[in-house]
């Protein structure tokens, strides 16, 4: 059933993308009319599979203009001990590692540093680029974007774990002693591969 969800998904998000296009550059009226129809198709496709409402997805792609791009979702991974930084979100009291949307104006680096500090309290600097995946190629719940999550290894600088605006606890955790994550932002594979990582400094960087 994921499976078929996903597929159903990548679909929605395909069309929503062509529609966006199409009203970006299109100045036919009547192409621009088939254009809004997609765009509408795409909202109840994904409203159906994400068990998002239909409100929602609509506010949510209302500001999106100009040609469609997944968008950039950071992550850094910060060791301490053999056990990684996780912070807990307030709105699902879920983990994951710290991060969130690339911001306009600065850098993956400078996002991730930016996003650790107002996450966990920690100031850090960005030592290695892990990986960098497509969310359609890994087992994250249906959500109306889609994602490229770029994760970037971080050395601790100062500070000390404190709560941020959008979190209320801040930790380390063994490998096999994981919280209950947050999988809109990090699977379980995700996170057994920043360890991977922090056992084979080695290891080449990962994309897909």
């Amino acid at each position: 059933m994921i499976i078929v969800q996903t597929k159903w998904l990548g679909r929605a998000q395909r069309i929503q993308a062509i529609a966006q296009a199409g009203l970006a550059f299109s100045k036919d009226v009547y192409d621009r009319e088939r254009y809004e129809e997609l765009m509408k198709l795409s909202v109840e496709m994904m409203a159906d599979y994400s068990q998002t409402e239909m409100e929602v997805i609509t506010d949510l792609w209302k500001g999106e203009k100009g040609y469609p791009t997944p968008k950039a979702d950071v992550r850094g991974a910060v060791f301490r001990e053999n056990q990684v930084l996780l912070v807990r979100e307030k709105h699902d009291e879920l983990w994951s590692l710290p991060g969130g949307f690339c911001e306009i104006g600065l850098s993956p680096a400078e996002n991730v540093i930016k996003e650790i500090k107002e996450e966990s309290g920690y100031d850090t600097e960005p030592s290695r680029l892990l990986a960098v995946l497509d969310s359609h190629k890994h087992p994250h719940p249906p959500q109306p974007y889609h994602f490229y999550k770029i994760f970037i290894e971080c050395s601790i600088l100062d500070g000390q774990g404190e709560i941020g605006i959008e979190t209320n606890h801040a930790a380390f955790f063994p490998e096999d002693r994981l919280p209950p994550l947050s999988l809109k932002r990090n699977t379980p594979s995700q996170l057994g591969m920043v360890f991977d990582f922090m056992r084979h400094p080695e290891r080449a960087t990962i994309f897909d």
